[in-house]
């Protein structure tokens, strides 16, 4: 189970946990001298890092083997199970260290926003040249900020005591529970264990989607089910749901790199313009989790990944991949633009009603935020923008007695993954 600690405020969830429960394991047949069978390291495809999991025997009171080691198997079919790296989730220090008083377990400290104008007598008359003082404490500091820069303030001073607290009290569980340590930071003297970054070959994979014919809808293999470890064409698994439908994990080479897909699922490997073969596999969702690449000047200097405009984000089918009463969730940036967008444009072009808003707030292995909460530059949290698709009345209805009603707030707390962008997991909530 992915959550540790469930309160009125929101969860505290284990999200590495989650990844190890999701049934990485190989059902191992393959014919070797002597009975061995050997396992390696390889990327889930979820994952852009070539030794993100690591092999062990699934039994539990055998001993722990490393990647690349062989197990004896007489003759008999091995199960070898696949364990997430537990270092990708070893953040026992903050990006950056907040003030003391800053910190969660000194209480919360009061904030006032002021605004005023220089040319104008009331501070209503916001057209003018806008300066923001943000008074923490006896810290002070005084700048001039942008429109959008000033929605983001206002919108944290609303959200910040709810996070502060919720986050204080689910922390304190964790702590006590013993799976938050919290002299991990004190002790610990040497840097967080964040491996280095590796080119991501799905994100080239994606790239090359674009370069490939349109796939006619009629007269097209919609569904490619993985038999035992294989290698394929990219184009192979861009034209078509590749689906894992047995009850193990199985390994899939692309461009020379192993990937391990989870029993019962499927996926499309795809650039966000060549969604056909979606919409060919003819399924429905109960639950559509859309992590757009929003624009940000970040994603800009570091060219790290193409950003989606609002157009190409409306494109998203998700109308007609949507059951009735299909729960819509959709990560945003704290950028204030990206947040309106979603609740006043997208949704409504979706027929989705929005619900709530939850955030996500990320702490050290010790429970602090990896960032100072009231930083300027970026926040510990994410937002969650929660939403139900209306769609025909009469199923709606006829499906509604199993719906189950949506918070208004609520916090996941939980420690991130330093792989870039890995969000935790929601099935639990």
């Amino acid at each position: 189970m992915s959550v540790v600690h469930r309160l009125t405020e929101g969860w505290l969830v284990d999200h590495l946990s989650f990844i190890n429960q999701c049934g990485y394991e190989l059902c191992d047949s393959f014919a070797h001298p002597g009975g061995v069978t050997c396992n390696t390291s390889v990327t889930s495809t979820e994952d852009c890092h070539s030794t993100t999991f690591a092999a062990t025997p699934s039994s539990s009171d055998g001993p722990i083997y490393s990647p690349g080691d062989a197990i004896e198997t007489g003759g008999k079919t091995a199960k070898v199970r696949y364990v997430f790296r537990k270092e990708f989730f070893d953040i026992s220090k903050p990006h950056i260290a907040a003030a003391p008083e800053e910190q969660l377990c000194q209480g919360c400290p009061e904030v006032s926003l002021i605004f005023f104008s220089p040319f104008s007598p009331s501070w209503n008359d916001m057209d003018l040249c806008v300066c923001f003082l943000l008074i923490l404490q006896k810290r002070r500091r005084k700048c001039v900020f942008n429109q959008g820069e000033l929605d983001a303030l206002e919108y944290h001073s609303k959200v910040r005591k709810l996070i502060w607290e919720g986050s204080l009290h689910l922390v304190q569980e964790g702590l006590k529970s013993g799976f938050l340590h919290h002299t991990t930071a004190k002790l610990s003297c040497r840097k967080n264990n964040v491996p280095q970054r590796i080119a991501c070959g799905l994100a080239e994979l994606c790239e090359m989607a674009k370069q490939f014919p349109a796939v006619n809808g009629s007269g097209h293999q919609a569904v490619r089910v993985l038999e035992d470890e294989t290698s394929s064409a990219e184009q192979d698994l861009l034209s078509c749901v590749t689906e894992n439908s047995s009850n193990c994990a199985k390994i899939i080479v692309l461009m020379g790199q192993k990937y391990l897909v989870p029993p019962k699922s499927s996926f499309l490997l795809s650039d966000i313009s060549y969604l056909q073969p979606l919409l060919n596999y003819k399924k429905k969702y109960d639950v559509i989790v859309i992590d757009p690449p929003w624009e940000n000047k970040s994603v800009k200097r570091s060219n790290r990944y193409s950003h989606l405009s609002s157009w190409q984000v409306k494109q998203i089918p998700v109308p007609a991949l949507a059951a009735p009463n299909c729960l819509v969730v959709t990560w945003v940036t704290n950028r204030q633009k990206h947040l309106r967008f979603v609740k006043d444009e997208l949704y409504p072009h979706w027929l989705v009603k929005t619900l709530a808003e939850w955030h996500w707030v990320k702490i050290t292995t010790a429970g602090e935020f990896v960032l100072p909460l009231d930083s300027l530059h970026k926040k510990p949290y994410e937002v969650l923008v929660l939403g139900r698709v209306q769609g025909d009345v009469k199923e709606a209805l006829r499906k509604s007695e199993a719906v189950l009603p949506i918070p208004e707030h609520k916090l996941i707390v939980s420690i991130p993954c330093s792989l870039h962008s890995h969000k935790p997991p929601l099935a639990g909530m």
